[in-house]
């Protein structure tokens, strides 16, 4: 597994503005778009092209395109909704699929609960988007069912992270090729799992629900 945690003093300004608990919900929006933009160009670096000839006004040039199959962008319900529009920003001719993970409460195993993917994704390059990587598992399930249906190339992007949430993907994708790309890593998940420092309920934050 690789890993990238930026270091651009852009995003961390605008990182300390998210984390900031007065910070109100549509500049919260504006700057998780505009962090994910940033973190695209990073998790984006390997990006399957091909060549092509375009003609300038001067003379051809060999330039590159995306190569096909289109890469697919997964955002993962429901905070990972509010990361889509700075990725696409990015990739504006990729597909993009939804994927919702839960855990059962009494077995802890987990489920699908909203699924809007290809059957095969074999070729395709896989560009799971939430905000948070607190202890892993969603991001672990949602890896692996990305890869069930024939992914090989998989790259998470998330706005901040723990180290026990990365060492838990590093872990359970032993030996696949997955890419995590992050704003910030933080210090530590707190007994309740939540990252600290952190920024809150990510979700809650993006809707306006957080009480």
């Amino acid at each position: 597994m690789r890993v990238h945690i930026a270091d651009h003093p852009l995003i961390t300004h605008k990182l300390t503005v998210l984390r900031d608990k007065t910070t109100p919900s549509p500049v919260f929006r504006q700057l998780v778009e505009e962090l994910v933009t940033l973190l695209a160009y990073e998790a984006t670096r390997d990006v399957h092209v091909t060549p092509v000839v375009v003609e300038t006004p001067v003379a051809p040039y060999n330039g590159v395109k995306l190569a096909r199959p289109r890469p697919i962008i997964v955002p993962i319900l429901r905070a990972g909704l509010g990361m889509l529009e700075g990725m696409v920003k990015l990739l504006p001719t990729a597909e993009v699929g939804f994927l919702g993970i839960k855990r059962d409460e009494e077995t802890l195993q987990p489920f699908t609960y909203a699924n809007r993917l290809p059957d095969d994704l074999t070729g395709r390059q896989v560009f799971i988007i939430d905000p948070m990587l607190a202890t892993g598992g969603t991001l672990i399930d949602s890896i692996n069912y990305v890869f069930e249906r024939g992914a090989t190339d998989v790259t998470a992007v998330c706005i901040i992270g723990s180290p026990e949430g990365l060492a838990a993907v590093e872990a359970a994708t032993h030996g696949r090729e997955v890419k995590i790309v992050l704003g910030q890593l933080d210090e530590k998940l707190n007994e309740q799992g939540y990252i600290v420092p952190g920024l809150g309920d990510a979700g809650d934050r993006l809707y306006g629900t957080a009480q």
